[in-house]
């Protein structure tokens, strides 16, 4: 059983900080992933966050409502996130004394009555290698991600469903990734230097191409701030630099009739969803 722990202090919340546990039969990404976007709602609060994966026995099972108990027992009641799947595990975890959010058994009967089957009960299916086909497609776009970060290769560029195009530091290649590993998508990303905004042209492997284009811009503050932690006292970094770079891509951006999103207050996956929509992109 493993067991990964961190705080967010951020929050004005008083006493001793409330423990969120994220339980799972499997992975514990969904359960993260959904139990975070609640807590999100709650801004003013700070949690001490604990997620359990691979919660596949009864015994474990026991074992992690003791750990809840002792916490509930000196101190607030911990808030348990569970997307544990098995039904006896489900059971065995909503009898801890925390308060328990059953993420997936709270709608699962419903999907029983609409499909009129009864659901399978098997963990992994989320985040494993169920749909084998899903998954080879998801590693094949990382393989491709990998090859085409940052404008290293222009090999096989009328694959790509996306070319993602900014000055360096915008979040082009975290992007790129995120689409391939979660959607699957074939994505290129491509760096704009000082000789692409002379004349507002793209980068000539890329102009074939200027429809599957899609742009990140950013603040300059923001932008001088990640670059100073690259290279610190440079020109590359400064306020003015990328000032410069900035306004110019988005010019090119808007020559070029291509769609951009300013990424500078985005998490990845705002901006990825972004990107899907306008980009009209579905896997």
């Amino acid at each position: 059983m493993s067991d990964a722990t961190h705080e967010e202090t951020a929050g004005a919340g008083r006493g001793p900080a409330p423990v969120v546990f994220f339980l799972s039969d499997s992975t514990g990404i969904t359960a993260e992933t959904l139990g975070n976007t609640l807590l999100t709602q709650f801004p003013g609060h700070r949690f001490e966050r604990r997620t359990i994966p691979f919660i596949t026995t009864a015994v474990e099972a026991c074992r992690v409502i003791e750990v809840i108990n002792g916490i509930a027992s000196s101190g607030p009641r911990p808030i348990v996130f569970s997307t544990a799947v098995n039904r006896e595990i489900r059971e065995i975890l909503a009898q801890s004394k925390g308060h328990f959010l059953d993420l997936f058994g709270t709608h699962i009967g419903r999907l029983e009555d609409a499909l009129h089957a009864p659901a399978s009960g098997e963990p992994g299916k989320a985040h494993g290698v169920g749909d084998a086909i899903r998954y080879q497609s998801r590693m094949t776009a990382v393989e491709y991600a990998i090859e085409h970060d940052d404008g290293q290769s222009i090999r096989a560029l009328e694959r790509a469903e996306l070319i993602l195009i900014a000055p360096s530091r915008c979040g082009k290649t975290p992007t790129t990734m995120y689409l391939a590993l979660q959607h699957g998508i074939l994505a290129a990303n491509f760096p704009l230097v000082e000789e692409d905004f002379v004349h507002q042209t793209l980068p000539d492997p890329l102009r074939p191409f200027v429809r599957k284009c899609f742009g990140l811009t950013s603040l300059p503050v923001r932008l001088s701030q990640i670059r100073k932690e690259r290279r610190p006292d440079s020109n590359y970094a400064s306020l003015a630099q990328c000032s410069h770079e900035l306004r110019n891509a988005e010019e090119m951006y808007r020559f070029n009739q291509i769609p951009f999103v300013n990424s500078a207050s985005m998490s990845v996956e705002e901006i990825s969803a972004t990107i899907l929509q306008r980009m009209q992109l579905h896997h």
